[in-house]
């Protein structure tokens, strides 16, 4: 989970990870473009392609290569168990003065 913290600690990662939610299975020159064109970002492709790869270890993306192309996608599977942890209130005790989640409000 380490990693995964680590990947998203840097905004321009998380400026990626934006991208290719907006449009899945990119290359580095479409991510590059997008980049610059969306964001202002002038990055060298070297460091958003070291930027893909701290992704890529934390599992929050994925790569298919297509003959010399090489497309990446995004994964959110390592962000469920954050998710379940810290997001997903079941089996958490109340707290007092909040009503039981199984009662409507009166």
């Amino acid at each position: 989970m380490g990693d995964v913290f680590k990947a998203l600690a840097d905004p321009t990662r998380r400026t990626i990870l934006d991208e290719l939610t907006d449009r899945n299975g990119q290359t580095l020159f479409e991510i590059c473009t997008r980049l610059t064109t969306r964001h202002g970002l002038g990055s060298s492709r070297q460091a958003i392609s070291q930027h893909l790869d701290v992704l890529e270890s934390a599992g929050l993306i994925e790569t298919r290569r297509e003959g010399r192309y090489k497309f990446h996608y995004i994964d959110t599977g390592p962000l469920e168990p954050i998710v379940e942890r810290w997001l997903t209130r079941s089996g958490e005790p109340e707290r007092p003065g909040e009503p039981d989640r199984d009662e409507s409000p009166t």
